[in-house]
């Protein structure tokens, strides 16, 4: 069962992945893709393409394989594929939520302005 409580780590697959696949298939994604180890303590989501529908893998003596459908909205899911994304729980929970996790900040670094 899915006890986000319990899980320190979640790694976004970012872009967009065939949900069609199960178990096996994702965890050759995360492997040779991401080149993450499935057997993390971590949770794995993965999005479809239409951005309505993502799937989770957890490893629990075992794995788990979640599945969760939005009716009517869509995520605001991060499109860049270059690599997994880490967020925290309170990300993932705003992403269900339908806000945004961004990847980089939309502000300027002010270092080395000085004002006299």
């Amino acid at each position: 069962m899915l006890n986000i409580n319990q899980i320190n780590t979640v790694y976004l697959a970012c872009g967009f992945v065939d949900l069609r696949k199960s178990i096996d298939g994702l965890m050759i994604i995360v492997k040779t893709e991401l080149n993450l180890d499935p057997y993390e303590k971590a949770l794995f989501v993965f999005c479809n393409r239409q951005m309505n529908k993502l799937k989770v893998l957890q490893f629990d003596n075992g794995f788990w394989l979640h599945y969760y459908r939005l009716d009517e909205n869509k995520f605001k899911w991060p499109i860049n594929k270059e690599e997994a994304l880490k967020v925290d729980i309170d990300e993932l929970k705003w992403l269900l939520k339908g806000y945004e996790v961004r990847t980089t900040s939309k502000f300027e670094s002010v270092e080395g302005k000085k004002h006299f």
